[in-house]
């Protein structure tokens, strides 16, 4: 057995979006349809658990062609410069490290590449990230904000993304990771469920205005 979280949008309250913890039976393998099978269980035990339909995976291992669209790896946008790269690459090539960085390179790499350069790993520690001049800290739900943002500039996906009541991602593991796409997914359909002005999350300022830090998730503090 293994577990997941789930999260779901809230429309309501202070809470943006809900994390369930859901134990599934876990398919070991690293081949597309092992990792299906475990989605396949994740979804099904989170409607015994919790009663939530409608699930979307969202990750190169969904089921449902939107869900692979949407993934980071996938999902992309262009800034004022022209720049065009996916939230992967984006988000890869703007950290900042104690021996370098941002590496602005990495915006022209794919998503794979750019996740597996080497001096991601040979740079020292994170301390930030910084992007066309904005810096984020750690703390400051860069990723999410890029991910709200390419979402913006792909309507039709963010409006399928609409259609579902919760978000999942079989590769997130909250011990190892920053971040969580789905979880931006989630954030994204809790604002348009509130009526956010979406067209104010592409201003770095308004964006942390309307999503506070105490009222979003923060993984971060898992890993330590």
């Amino acid at each position: 057995m293994s577990e997941r979280p789930i999260f779901e949008p809230i429309e309501k309250g202070d809470v943006l979006v809900k994390r369930h913890e859901v134990e599934f039976k876990w398919y070991p393998g690293f081949s597309k349809e092992q990792k299906q099978k475990s989605i396949q269980s994740l979804h099904q035990e989170a409607l015994n658990q919790t009663s939530i339909k409608n699930i979307l995976e969202i990750s190169t291992k969904s089921i449902k062609d939107i869900g692979v669209k949407t993934s980071a790896f996938n999902l992309s946008m262009s800034t004022r410069s022209g720049q065009y790269a996916s939230v992967e690459s984006f988000y890869q090539g703007s950290k900042v490290f104690e021996k370098g960085g941002p590496y602005l390179d990495i915006y022209n790499k794919s998503s794979l590449d750019s996740k597996r350069d080497d001096r991601l790993k040979s740079s020292g520690e994170l301390l930030k990230f910084k992007f066309y001049g904005t810096s984020w800290g750690l703390n400051d739900h860069f990723y999410d904000w890029l991910y709200l943002n390419a979402l913006l500039q792909n309507t039709k996906l963010a409006e399928e993304l609409l259609e579902y009541s919760a978000f999942s991602d079989i590769e997130f593991n909250p011990k190892k990771s920053y971040n969580c796409q789905a979880y931006a997914a989630a954030l994204y359909k809790s604002a348009v469920l509130r009526d956010y002005p979406l067209s104010d999350i592409k201003d770095p300022r308004k964006f942390k205005e309307l999503f506070p830090t105490q009222k979003l998730l923060n993984f971060q503090l898992e890993l330590f």
